[in-house]
């Protein structure tokens, strides 16, 4: 499942542009390979990170993988019910298991992540 209206890494996250905030997550095919997920490592409200730098980690039972930033950007909020529950990671990537909302800091950033049928191909090969 890759939805059309994202953009994507080649790190498997994916960013939801909502004016000048994006919505991060790890994409269905991510999750997939992680396996049961059962800690997420969630970035600080107000860290700015660049784009490629590590936003945080994703524990499975499988391994620890590492969260990338898609773009550039300042943590803005952060998903805090997957503490409790990150679970949702696996049940609901591009939904309820979002992981943080980054303020932009270079809005054309979004332009240099991947389309939804450029993504298809990236995993698909």
């Amino acid at each position: 499942m890759v939805p059309d209206e994202l953009r994507y890494s080649n790190d498997h996250e994916w960013a939801r542009l909502d004016g000048s905030r994006v919505r991060v997550g790890i994409t269905d095919y991510a999750q997939d390979a992680l396996g049961d997920v059962v800690f997420v490592d969630l970035p600080e409200v107000g860290t700015v990170v660049e784009a490629g730098a590590q936003l945080g980690e994703v524990e499975s039972t499988k391994s620890v993988s590492e969260l990338y930033a898609p773009v550039s950007g300042q943590v803005v909020e952060v998903n805090t019910a997957l503490s409790d529950a990150p679970e949702r990671l696996n049940e609901d990537p591009y939904g309820e298991g979002w992981i943080c909302e980054l303020e932009l800091s270079d809005p054309a950033s979004i332009d240099r992540l991947l389309d939804a049928a450029a993504y298809r191909q990236l995993i698909e090969s």
